[in-house]
């Protein structure tokens, strides 16, 4: 068997820049061209020059694990090894065999310094935490178990498809149009901005590379060259991708190729999910870099807009700079705990949506979008960067036929939680209307209600404001999964006792004692033992691996 590759570690950056700037049309022709030529002029140029600089090579495929440790000192003391082996097996003589366990044993002791010096300095270049983390994950965690092959590339694309298919075919058949909104006291209805944002603002080319070499260098097989490469040469190529992303804003129109994207199949991580079995797996989008830094100049103003009009959802942690996982749980927890401070009890309810980013209405975003302001080229070009989209599944080396999306916002994409967040955003004046409290971190949703502890109205209450959020849910589109919402009791004293239980058309709850809320066990009393007794589990497991 052999394997294809490119010898990118001997490719010159600047004799690969000095083709492109060669190959690349004068700056008045590229200039004159629309969005989807200068796209594919770009692509098309970038692939050429690789091919030419650094074409495909093959070489025998690697039947063992390469060990990055190994260098040449290691290298000639297992050749030696090798060859006093063979001479003691050959001549039977003791000698012979002392001489080879000597070098094995001495061989051993330098392969384990290697190691240990490896992986020393390792983590000591660790620059961030998630290298660090990324580091030791490999070293603790055991190898994933291998694919299954009774699963095929296009199993996946159909099961992907028919999944997001069958939940719009239920909405759709439950909801009918006079009851798709809720029917509350107040109608909460988004409010009409003052400004707009009619377009976006060109940027320089200084800009652009600065952009280009910046950003996480996340490279796709879709992708013309390596990302590295690109960033390397990044003042040369500058010119030509300011022009793409300028005539792509100032034109209100997102270029075509960028939106297919290459989707790739990850177990889920429960150790009872069996490898041959398509729904314990969830899909994970690849998209070009190209397609990334487009959407982060659109990202940038777009946020700037909607934070300075007060248009951002407060309660919302999914996107926000210095909002995080970590951000959600703190302000949740201590509202709780302020709660039981004043005698008071709480009841939180956790809502799951089943395929929540896949089933997102486009012509219910775009609406929402032009509430906000964002009219004129603005809105043609989240228009054009939502329809038109399609995606393939790569799976053991094959790919899967095409298939065309008609809803949902891109997974993995720079805009996938603002999106997903503006969305939602009239879901928060139907949560208040009710008195409750909330806070969300992208689709994940976490109501709260502090009550004295004799009131006896909390149940109606919140079955009231579980069956307005369903029907919200039904009116854009979006399903609960019903089998993961979860209702916790926090009582203001352990000696109360609350009988709160929910039983109406579309749901049944009962109260649970413990609950996992973004990676966090919260129990019915915020001592946070279950989750300690979480990690500290966790942890025996990686020092076993050790």
């Amino acid at each position: 068997m052999v394997s294809f590759c490119r010898n990118l570690r001997n490719l010159a950056p600047n004799h690969f820049s000095s083709l492109f700037a060669s190959t690349l049309p004068s700056p008045s022709t590229f200039s004159a061209y629309e969005v989807n030529d200068a796209t594919e002029s770009l692509c098309s140029i970038l692939c050429f020059c690789l091919i030419n600089v650094c074409p495909l090579a093959t070489r025998p495929a690697r039947s063992s694990q390469w060990n990055p440790w190994l260098n040449d000192t290691l290298r000639s003391l297992r050749t030696n090894l090798r060859a006093a082996e063979w001479k003691w097996r050959k001549t039977k003589d003791r000698g012979d065999q002392l001489k080879f366990h000597k070098l094995l044993s001495s061989f051993s002791a330098s392969i384990t310094d290697a190691k240990k010096a490896f992986y020393t300095d390792k983590i000591l270049s660790s620059t961030d935490s998630q290298k660090l983390f990324s580091t030791f994950k490999t070293q603790l965690n055991p190898p994933s178990p291998p694919p299954t092959n009774n699963l095929s590339a296009d199993t996946f694309a159909s099961f992907f498809t028919d999944k997001v298919a069958a939940i719009s075919k239920q909405i759709t058949q439950l909801a009918t149009p006079e009851h798709w909104l809720p029917q509350t006291s107040s109608s909460p209805t988004i409010s009409s901005p003052t400004a707009s944002f009619s377009s976006f603002s060109p940027l320089t080319e200084n800009c652009v590379s600065k952009l280009l070499t910046c950003s996480r260098p996340t490279s796709c097989p879709l992708d013309p060259i390596p990302t590295k490469l690109l960033q390397a040469i990044a003042p040369t190529v500058a010119t030509a991708v300011t022009h793409v992303i300028n005539i792509s804003l100032t034109s209100g129109t997102f270029s075509t190729s960028p939106k297919h994207a290459q989707v790739k199949p990850l177990l889920k991580k429960k150790p009872s999910l069996l490898p041959n079995h398509v729904e314990n797996y969830r899909p994970i989008s690849l998209l070009p870099f190209l397609s990334k830094i487009i959407e982060k100049v659109a990202f940038k103003q777009i946020t700037e807009y909607l934070s300075l009009n007060c248009l951002l959802d407060p309660y919302q942690s999914g996107f926000k700079k210095g909002h995080s996982t970590e951000t959600a749980l703190l302000a949740l927890t201590e509202s709780l705990k302020e709660a039981s401070a004043t005698a008071k009890s709480s009841v939180l309810i956790l809502l799951d949506l089943s395929a929540a980013f896949d089933t997102v209405n486009h012509g219910f975003h775009l609406s929402t979008l032009s509430s906000m302001g964002i009219t004129e080229k603005a809105h043609a070009w989240f228009e054009s960067y939502l329809t038109g989209r399609s995606f393939c599944v790569s799976w053991l080396g094959q790919s899967s036929t095409v298939h065309h999306l008609s809803t949902g916002v891109p997974q993995c994409s720079v805009l996938e939680l603002l999106l997903f967040a503006l969305y939602t955003t009239s879901l928060g004046e139907i949560i208040r209307s009710h008195d409750f409290s909330y806070h969300c971190y992208a689709d994940n949703t976490q109501l709260y209600l502090s009550f004295p502890p004799d009131d006896h109205n909390v149940s109606a209450r919140i079955s009231n404001c579980l069956s307005d959020i369903s029907k919200w849910m039904k009116s854009h589109h979006l399903q609960l999964n019903l089998s993961k919402t979860e209702l916790p009791v926090i009582p203001a004293k352990p000696s109360i006792q609350h009988n709160i239980s929910i039983q109406n058309d579309f749901l049944s709850l009962a109260p649970s004692k413990a609950v996992r809320n973004l990676g966090v066990v919260i129990d019915e009393h915020l001592t946070f033992k279950d989750h300690v007794a979480s990690v500290a589990c966790s942890c025996r497991f990686a020092l076993y691996n050790i």
